[in-house]
C-alpha cells in the first residue's frame, strides 16, 4: 500500500498543478500566491467553482485536525513540512504523502 501512496502523491501534485503551471504562465499569477486577491476571486467566479473550492477547503481543514489529532499518535515527526507540501502543492499530493509517511511508521514498528 506504501508504494501506492506514493505514486498518488505523485500523481496528486502533478494533475492540479499543470493547470496551475498554465495560469502562472498566462496570467503572471505565480503558482496562485503572486495575486492573492485575482485567486481568490477565481475560486468564488460563481456558484460551480465556489462549490468546488468550499467543498476543497472544508477536506483541508478536516486533514489539518485529524493530523493534529493522529500525528503524535503515530509519532509523526515534522508534520509541518506535509502541511507546507500541501498548502504549496495541493491535498491531492498532501493527503497522500501523509498516508505514505503514516505507512513507513508502522511498517518501522512492525519490523521493530
Amino acid at each position: 500500500m506504501k508504494r501506492n501512496y506514493l505514486v498518488l502523491t505523485i500523481i496528486g501534485t502533478i494533475l492540479p498543478n499543470i493547470f496551475v503551471v498554465r495560469e502562472s504562465l498566462e496570467s503572471g499569477n505565480i503558482l496562485l500566491y503572486a495575486r492573492p486577491m485575482d485567486t481568490f476571486a477565481g475560486m468564488f467566479a460563481n456558484n460551480i467553482s465556489s462549490a468546488f473550492i468550499t467543498d476543497l477547503l472544508f477536506i483541508v481543514f478536516l486533514f489539518l485536525g485529524w493530523t493534529i489529532w493522529e500525528a503524535p499518535r503515530i509519532k509523526l515527526k515534522k508534520l509541518w513540512l506535509i502541511w507546507l507540501y500541501t498548502f504549496a502543492l495541493g491535498i491531492a499530493g498532501g493527503l497522500p504523502l501523509y498516508l505514505y509517511c503514516r505507512e513507513s511508521i508502522k511498517e518501522r514498528a512492525t519490523k521493530n
